[in-house]
């Protein structure tokens, strides 16, 4: 069955950085489309980044551009996402997705298989 771990969060402070990881199994890793949302205290998860099946188009929401990254390694089946200048509105639960064939969507319905969170914690 797909299993999709998520693991690297924890409490950094503002402007300081973490990376997050999720290795994928029981899937062809480099046929889905691969996709971070988060998860703040009383909010609705939200979309942060996708990368494509073939890795051609990432997309970012506006609020974490040019600090984070997305990017997945096929040999390791995992999907990574680089917070760099953290904010303590980027504190959330991070949840990787993945959608096969996907283009890189922003949109939760999209993705088929999803991981259990990673909490991140961004103190001022």
């Amino acid at each position: 069955q797909v299993q999709l771990v998520e693991s690297g969060g924890g409490l950094v402070q503002a402007g300081g950085s973490l990376r997050v990881s999720c290795a994928a199994s029981g899937l062809i890793f480099s046929r889905f489309a691969m996709a971070w949302f988060r998860q703040g205290p009383g909010k609705e998860r939200e979309f942060v980044a996708a990368i494509s099946w073939g890795g051609s188009n990432i997309y970012y929401a506006d609020s974490v551009k040019g600090r984070f990254t997305i990017s997945r390694d096929n040999a390791k089946n995992t999907v990574y996402l680089q917070m760099n200048s953290l904010k303590p509105e980027d504190t959330a639960a991070y949840y990787c997705a993945a959608d096969l064939w996907g283009p890189g969507s922003n949109s939760r319905e999209r993705y088929n298989y999803w991981g259990q969170g990673t909490e991140v914690t961004v103190s001022s």
